[in-house]
């Protein structure tokens, strides 16, 4: 994270780590936006390195958009809470996946699962939300420039402070 931006609250930073909902979008060089849903996520180095995970063949735009511009935006939420925290960065990079990925595609989904299961969702719903062919993965790796509480309410969209 940029070393300027104080740390995450607690609460935020145990919601990333859990794995929650997760958006990421992007814009063209018309700031025509693209927006995708991640597969899975990973939190390293306190939330100062955060990877997404997006099937290839369906974030085509999404990926074009972010090689292009060097932009992204992304977007983690809590279904049952509606805790939600937004990240920029134009330090972006992408990479195939290593064998060391697979546990934290595993823990997105059997979070979200759980997560879904409290509003009445079957886990099925969530296998199909996140289906993928494992081969058709890319990690899209990015440390935050900016960090926001979008959690509806007064503070939404006030930059997000250490408690």
């Amino acid at each position: 994270m940029n070393p300027s931006l104080p740390p995450l609250k607690p609460e935020f930073l145990a919601m990333l780590v859990k794995g929650v909902s997760l958006m990421l979008s992007s814009c063209d060089l018309d700031l025509t936006p693209s927006v995708m849903r991640a597969v899975g996520s990973r939190i390293d180095d306190g939330g100062r390195r955060i990877t997404a995970y997006l099937g290839r063949a369906q974030s085509r735009q999404l990926l074009a958009n972010i090689a292009a511009s060097g932009r992204l935006a992304a977007v983690f939420s809590q279904p049952s809470t509606h805790l939600t925290v937004q990240f920029k960065s134009r330090r972006v990079r992408l990479r195939e996946p290593q064998a060391d990925d697979q546990p934290y595609l595993e823990r997105y989904r059997q979070s979200l699962e759980q997560e879904l299961s409290v509003l009445g969702f079957a886990p099925l719903y969530v296998q199909a939300l996140l289906a993928h062919a494992p081969d058709d993965l890319v990690a899209v790796e990015f440390e935050p420039d900016e960090a926001y509480d979008q959690t509806p309410g007064s503070r939404a969209g006030s930059p997000l402070m250490a408690a």
